[in-house]
């Protein structure tokens, strides 16, 4: 059994909508609480919010088994460790002794047995989805909005730039990247072997420790700075000995494994759990297969690997090689994300780009903030994002776009990019670099969840976190001026 959380007060608990916050406090919890306070406190946001948390389970399981953490929780504790930047061991640390925290997670002062499983934490978090997380988010904006102007909807101007997430891998080298897979293919199947009773690999680490003395051996080598060809020769033969060395002991164990396999399934005694082991065995398998062809091509036969052809991780193999031109940057091993705010600072939208350009995802980033804001009006792109397509698709979508051209402009398009609206709206389009990196600094820069939909559900918390964030803000500066009406008064 689920809930969203428990309404019905116990006489030593306090009600969340009555904590009190420190309002000349600078640091980002008490902003967060505040906003998380408001969601709670306002009737209707709240029944809104709380109705798309109650998506996160099946309908039937809010009714049976086991009771599990309350979903308003998960959300609080969520977009904290976004917000702050934190990895789950801190989250479970203030989740356990933050006295604010605990009183907006609904915990009491005497409730000191209600303390939380480092485990449960990240198993409860991980429920949240990307499209949750976007309905929430549409909510919180909207609820920003209505504290700025109260009678009507703003008239919406946004900015749209997209910067990179990193995932978080190791520098990718093929050799590397064949000793990740076999490491994780020798170490798997001797626990499997362990299990069942087969003694086959009892010297796994002695194996793994033997590749990882060869992959040291071949990082340590040097092409030859000799002017003299015979020994420059001499001592390419000698790389291509060693990597040829690397690549056969390699290639014995991958046959090593797949014979233990076949013996393991021939035995029909495996359990499912050993069952989808042997099928990730199986996958690093093919990494490993992949890389020591790589390597044969790459070092013996002196051919150059396509870029199609590579994988930056075996374990994030989402992961891409982007190179932005960046001063002291040479590359960043991620993926883009693209967000476009409005002038009050929220982020109305966002999209993860998956081999994608910033040309390919204007019109679909436009569409979807005009889907979600019916008020926004116009937005500003830098040039990386125009195509004569997309500039012809934004102006039916929007009332008014910056976005400047590449390369000659005609006279017609110099008149219109240095008229005083655009030359305005270009000035003003950088504030979004402002967004970039409040997001970058809250949590955003290294995504520390696994595969492609952890990615895209830390990039929609991170989104969320930082609207919540916001939103306290406006509540705290609304509040530091009514304190200084009062005082005047």
């Amino acid at each position: 059994m689920r809930k969203v959380i428990d309404l019905q007060m116990e006489f030593w608990k306090k009600d969340i909508a009555n904590l009190d916050f420190d309002l000349q406090s600078r640091d980002e919890i008490p902003k967060l609480l505040m906003g998380l306070q408001f969601i709670y406190g306002t009737t209707l946001i709240r029944e809104k919010v709380f109705k798309i948390l109650k998506q996160i389970v099946p309908k039937q399981s809010h009714e049976t088994g086991r009771p599990g953490m309350d979903l308003w929780k998960i959300l609080v504790l969520g977009t904290l460790r976004l917000n702050c930047n934190w990895d789950f061991d801190k989250v479970h640390e203030m989740a356990n002794n933050h006295h604010k925290l605990r009183q907006m997670l609904g915990h009491s002062e005497p409730d000191l047995d209600s303390n939380y499983a480092l485990q449960t934490i990240r198993d409860n978090i991980v429920l949240l989805t990307p499209a949750i997380l976007d309905e929430i988010n549409q909510v919180v904006v909207k609820a920003g909005h209505s504290i700025i102007s109260p009678n009507q909807d703003p008239q919406l101007k946004g900015s749209c730039d997209s910067f990179v997430v990193e995932t978080d891998v190791h520098y990718p080298t093929d050799t590397n990247l064949l000793f990740d897979a076999i490491r994780k293919m020798i170490s798997l199947i001797a626990i499997i072997c362990s299990e069942v009773g087969i003694t086959a690999w009892r010297q796994s680490h002695h194996n793994i420790i033997k590749v990882k003395r060869l992959l040291r051996c071949i990082q340590k080598l040097r092409r030859s700075t000799s002017k003299d060809k015979a020994k420059q020769q001499i001592r390419d033969q000698f790389i291509i000995a060693e990597h040829q060395n690397y690549i056969d002991v390699c290639q014995g164990f991958v046959l090593r494994v797949k014979e233990t396999i076949r013996i393991l399934r021939e035995l029909g005694i495996l359990s499912m759990g050993q069952q989808l082991r042997l099928i990730s065995i199986e996958e690093y398998i093919r990494h490993a297969e992949r890389q020591i062809d790589q390597i044969q091509r790459r070092v013996v036969l002196d051919e150059k690997i396509a870029h199609e052809e590579k994988v930056f991780s075996i374990f994030e193999p989402h992961t891409e090689w982007i190179s932005k031109g960046k001063a002291g940057v040479p590359q960043e091993l991620g993926l883009s994300v693209c967000v476009l705010k409005d002038q009050y600072g929220f982020i109305l939208h966002h999209q993860v780009m998956e081999q994608q350009t910033d040309s390919k995802v204007a019109v679909a980033m436009a569409q979807g903030a005009k889907e979600r804001f019916e008020n926004l009006t116009g937005c500003s792109f830098d040039k990386g994002f125009y195509s004569p397509e997309n500039k012809r698709q934004l102006a039916n979508i929007l009332d008014y776009v910056v976005l400047p051209q590449k390369g000659r402009l005609s006279v017609k398009d110099k008149q219109i990019e240095q008229s005083e609206e655009f030359v305005e709206s270009r000035r003003k389009h950088s504030a979004v670099e402002s967004s970039i990196n409040a997001l970058e600094n809250h949590g955003l820069d290294r995504c520390l969840d696994h595969g492609l939909h952890g990615f895209k559900r830390y990039a929609a918390l991170a989104v969320l976190a930082r609207n919540i964030q916001i939103l306290g803000h406006l509540i705290q500066q609304k509040e530091l001026k009514g304190q200084k009406r009062r005082k005047a008064a």
